[in-house]
């Protein structure tokens, strides 16, 4: 049986531009007076090409997170997801949580996403995450997979060092 799914990115573009057409980028809390420091680049381990978010997640000034962030259109515009039935990542990492968010066209708020999570250890797993499983967070409508805007790994809420390899990531059926 063929894979039908849709591959967002497998980092073979050395400049983390998706295979959607839009680039990477590595947000923290900064944006709102935090103090967290992200970085997000592009790594080959064992021939694989992957991305990598690390920093250091820090509590002050009401901060706590870092995360690396992919709008799904370049226009900015929604992405109908609704063929599929969840996401395929495959991670490794330091063993710690880590978060898969998702924005839609009712995410009117910064705040607002509906998120799952993971943990990420030192081996390379693959992971499908339905989106059933996505929680809404400070919003009240549930999740409209047909109206997509972006998708974000997050080191979120506690004090530690992120360090997260994706290195493939995919709408699956």
């Amino acid at each position: 049986m063929a894979d039908d799914s849709l591959v967002i990115d497998d980092f073979a573009d050395p400049g983390l531009v998706s295979r959607l057409g839009t680039p990477w980028r590595a947000v923290s809390d900064r944006v709102m007076g935090g103090i967290s420091e992200a970085s997000v680049t592009r790594e080959v381990d064992n021939g694989s090409a992957c991305l990598r978010l690390s920093g250091d997640v820090r509590l002050e000034n009401n901060g706590g997170f870092v995360q690396a962030g992919l709008d799904l259109t370049p226009s900015g515009g929604t992405f109908d997801a609704s063929a599929y039935s969840g996401l395929r990542l495959t991670v490794r990492g330091n063993g710690e949580g880590y978060g898969l968010h998702l924005r839609s066209a009712d995410n009117t708020r910064p705040w607002q996403s509906y998120r799952a999570s993971f943990t990420a250890g030192p081996e390379a797993v693959t992971l499908e995450i339905p989106f059933t499983a996505f929680q809404p967070h400070r919003i009240d409508k549930p999740l409209d997979v047909s109206r997509l805007r972006r998708v974000g790994l997050v080191a979120i809420g506690r004090a530690f060092t992120a360090d997260l390899a994706l290195c493939a990531i995919a709408f699956y059926r």
